[in-house]
């Protein structure tokens, strides 16, 4: 079946592997609770019986109806004084890198009290400094919009790094991770920890079929190493919860603002922010899809306004008073062949398409993330190359295309916005 969920597993799949870069990285324990400093400021609203909002920000493990829903209900059991609503903020395929810059749209306007950031299986092939730029720019993010926000993150596990957590070692993701979670003295809770454990007992199968009866033993935790099953492997991840719980209560002070202080990278993306694309950075022939349009109202929470390429030479063009720029889009079985340009580098090509693509989903095309700070001229161009997209897909796709071809038929790009850490600057400003 053709489903965002299944694409991730794929997804997930090829960014898990360890990045030896980190090999000299030093290992955290697998501890299933650090509580740090806790959550006070949730947790005082919380006895209150006050209002809260809690916001989840992850990927694919936690878009599913899992453990997010199952959490949010158990907060609410466990406290019916109180009134418990979700911000669902998390993306299938994505880590940390792009939550920094969808922060704001995503999460932080809705006004979160408690955030869970999850991001350990989709970071799991990325570098100890990257991580520690995204990480920390979504902490000081948040602080800076209300520092009365209270943190937690959470590490899940996929089948890579089963044998690491077995032997009492977190992934290098979740230790860098830990390493922002000492700076800024936030809870962080290992949904991992007792899913090994049960695994060494043998009393859990990490990946097979799924059992008729999600009861029997022993318990099937996933069918594809990476997504739990929501009967058995997402229900483990809120028990891991409802275990810290205690734990993070106690370490709870009083109500206060959390402090920023001195950030661990001088050169951390809190900076980081998603700007509208607006009609002056076009050039050729676009148009801006109507709400009604079925691929615009599928993305409109995260894409207020898309637009699409209608034909070759179509181009996105801006100017970038800044160190980083990409643009939040879509890979589909239109897309096209992308020509980026920036400053006078050579071009390089991309593609809005690729191996796993049987329908659109939302990607971020990195233009450039380590730029000089100051000016940089910017472009992206819809090339007139027709793409071969049977070869493009991967083999167990391709039966899709040969029963689908004229989805594959249009060469086509939709763009929603801007991610930056900078400014854009209005049209011949340098000029």
């Amino acid at each position: 079946m053709n489903h965002p969920i299944c694409l991730t597993l794929l997804l997930s799949l090829v960014c898990c592997f360890p990045s030896f870069a980190d090999d000299t990285q030093q290992r955290r324990a697998a501890i299933e609770c650090t509580p740090r400093a806790g959550l006070p400021n949730f947790l005082a609203k919380v006895a209150k019986g006050e209002s809260v909002n809690v916001a989840y920000l992850g990927g694919s493990i936690t878009a599913a109806s899992g453990w997010r829903v199952q959490s949010l209900k158990w907060f609410q059991d466990q406290n019916p004084q109180a009134n418990f609503t979700e911000i669902h903020a998390a993306i299938g395929g994505t880590g940390s890198d792009l939550g920094v810059f969808r922060l704001h749209n995503d999460v932080l306007r809705h006004h979160p009290d408690l955030m869970f950031v999850e991001f350990a299986v989709n970071d799991g092939g990325t570098s100890r400094e990257q991580i520690h730029k995204a990480m920390e720019g979504i902490v000081r993010q948040t602080w800076k919009d209300n520092p009365t926000t209270d943190i937690c993150f959470v590490y899940t596990l996929s089948h890579p790094f089963l044998e690491e957590i077995k032997n009492g070692q977190m992934s290098n993701a979740a230790s860098s991770m830990e390493e922002v979670a000492d700076r800024y003295q936030i809870p962080s809770i290992h949904f991992g920890v007792e899913v090994a454990k049960l695994e060494s007992q043998g009393d859990l199968i990490f990946k097979a079929d799924k059992p008729a009866n999600p009861e029997e033993q022993p318990i099937v935790f996933s069918t594809d190493g990476v997504h739990p099953l929501n009967e058995t492997g997402h229900r483990l991840y809120t028990a891991a919860i409802a275990r810290s719980w205690p734990a993070i209560e106690t370490a709870s002070g009083q109500p206060q603002a959390h402090p920023l202080g001195e950030p661990l990278r001088k050169d951390n993306w809190e900076n980081a922010k998603q700007v509208a694309i607006t009609a002056d950075m076009l050039r050729g022939s676009w148009q801006k899809l109507q709400p009604n349009n079925p691929v615009a109202s599928r993305f409109k929470k995260h894409f207020p306004d898309m637009y699409q390429a209608m034909e070759p030479g179509a181009k996105l063009a801006f100017t970038l008073n800044g160190t980083a720029a990409s643009v939040f889009h879509l890979l589909g079985p239109d897309g096209s062949e992308l020509s980026v340009q920036v400053d006078q580098r050579p071009p390089s090509t991309h593609k809005s398409i690729d191996g796993y693509c049987t329908y659109h989903r939302m990607s971020k095309l990195g233009l450039s993330t380590n730029l000089e700070p100051g000016i940089h001229e910017i472009s992206v161009t819809v090339t007139p190359t027709q793409l071969d997209k049977r070869e493009i897909l991967f083999e167990g796709k391709r039966d899709y295309f040969d029963e689908h071809p004229d989805l594959y038929a249009d060469q086509t790009w939709y763009v929603g916005s801007l991610l930056i850490i900078g400014d854009i600057l209005p049209p011949d400003t340098t000029k």
